[in-house]
């Protein structure tokens, strides 16, 4: 048994600032007092221990307490997209028996069939009581959804050590210091996320909420933000606009996908201390942890993690290592006889034991005989200014067994979705060149689409499979 990260800090730094909002700042002795009376409202409102509690909100001050609050109590935090329309949620809901929902958007709640809404009130003053407040760190404390390759969202569940190994674990490669401050800029159902959470709340590092009213460009550069976790795409756009942005950032963590070494360049030469990092929902955010590079590595794998190739595909265990997933037998952990758990992404380790991605063993296709890894198509896809996302997949052809085919997010200059029939072909004429300068000449796409809005996905990454049946469905 054990008091929470959250409460061990407030002993320890109480004076530390734990979280910046728009307005306000709060020291981790005021965030351990409102999320013990939080707690405490929260029981008399009947939630009992092992209860699933949802919450449909964006990143703010009620979420992290509501987070904490489940920890102490030892119910299951389960947040939500805000992007899930009602029957999605209503699914969810009913697919894993959710009782309690708090959500900040009452104009929801009308067609949200869930059995209670809660209430949430915050107060900053009193004395926090932590004589009951002993916690195990090896019962679930949340879910997070993630579509992986079928589209369907898996609910991945975690217990509080797998969290604390894992912020470990990277504070052992990213120094994060009481005086430093980690923007939120991932939401909390995503689980790099919660990383974020937990590793500063180890460190008394201090929380930055995003300020929706001023660009991220705007709030880098006038605020003392020393570290950021981005998307290579948001890292891109953030160099391509406003450069000087990411100048005092001490550390900027890369993932989600591969990276071009054309970013890696731009980045070392606006001096950008850049991490690149191989992650996954399953193993509690990262798995391996590299400075950035031209070599293409992500380097070997933290404390608390261990990794291993069987026929190119990667394997992974751990105390980072999920408990399983959620389904109606129960938590399942689909494991070996030892305890590994496949991540059916292929990789390669170089001559020092360095972890290489080369991407989806389920997306690979066979295109003239040729191994295609889309991954690293949609790496050079989304270095073209107009281009926020890309998703390369397979058309069948009866001369080369397959084509490539891309999905491109179009976006203007300004990072505008406003691209007219003319521009978006003359995107498309330049892409297929990028992919012929930088890759190979059958590896261009040899058909384009225009992103599906029309599809949410459950996670922070949109379903590939989602997104390529949108594309291929017959139109009427």
């Amino acid at each position: 048994m054990m008091i929470s990260p959250l409460h061990q800090t407030a002993l320890t730094a109480p004076d530390a600032v734990a979280i910046e909002d728009v307005s306000n700042k709060y020291t981790y002795a005021q965030l351990s007092v409102m999320v013990i009376q939080l707690t405490q409202s929260l029981q008399k409102q009947g939630i009992h221990a092992g209860d699933i509690v949802a919450c449909l909100s964006h990143n703010n001050l009620q979420m992290i307490c509501l987070y904490w609050a489940c920890i102490d109590a030892g119910w299951v935090f389960l947040p939500l997209s805000p992007r899930l329309s009602n029957q999605q949620i209503n699914q969810l809901i009913d697919t894993y028996q959710v009782n309690w929902l708090w959500t900040d958007n009452p104009s929801r709640q009308a067609d949200i069939a869930v059995s209670h809404y809660l209430t949430l009130s915050l107060y900053t003053q009193g004395i926090a009581d932590l004589s009951a407040a002993k916690i195990s760190p090896h019962v679930a404390s949340n879910i997070i959804l993630t579509s992986g390759s079928s589209g369907t969202p898996k609910a991945a569940v975690h217990c509080l050590l797998n969290h604390i190994a894992s912020a470990q674990g990277a504070a052992s490669y990213i120094p994060l210091r009481s005086n430093n401050a980690w923007l939120l800029s991932l939401p909390l159902f995503h689980i790099g996320g919660l990383a974020i959470l937990h590793r500063c709340t180890l460190a008394a590092a201090r929380i930055v909420l995003r300020d929706m009213a001023k660009s991220l460009a705007e709030q880098l550069q006038q605020s003392t933000i020393s570290h950021v976790s981005l998307v290579p795409t948001q890292a891109l756009q953030l160099l391509t606009l406003q450069p000087q942005a990411l100048t005092h950032v001490k550390a900027l963590l890369l993932g989600g996908g591969m990276i071009e070494p054309q970013l890696i360049n731009t980045l070392n030469a606006h001096h950008v201390k850049t991490y690149t990092s191989y992650g996954m929902t399953e193993m509690s955010s990262q798995i391996t942890t590299a400075k950035a590079n031209l070599s293409g590595h992500h380097g070997r794998p933290l404390p608390a993690r261990q990794l291993k190739l069987v026929d190119g595909v990667i394997w992974v265990k751990g105390e980072c290592l999920f408990m399983g997933y959620l389904t109606p037998q129960g938590v399942l952990l689909p494991v070996d006889e030892q305890g590994w758990f496949c991540t059916q992404d292929k990789g390669l380790l170089n001559e020092k034991g360095q972890l290489m991605i080369l991407g989806r063993a389920d997306n690979m296709f066979i295109c003239g005989g040729e191994n295609l890894h889309p991954e690293q198509i949609e790496a050079a896809l989304i270095t073209h200014p107009n281009v926020a996302q890309a998703i390369v997949f397979a058309m069948p052809d009866h001369v080369f067994g397959n084509l490539p085919a891309a999905i491109i997010d179009y976006i203007d200059d300004n990072g505008a979705e406003q691209l007219n029939t003319e521009a978006i072909n003359q995107v498309n004429t330049q892409l297929s060149e990028l992919i012929e300068l930088k890759l190979a000449r059958f590896m261009r796409p040899r058909q384009y689409f225009s992103w599906p809005k029309q599809v949410v996905s459950s996670g922070i990454k949109a379903s590939r499979k989602l997104i390529i049946d949108a594309v291929q469905q017959p139109r009427a």
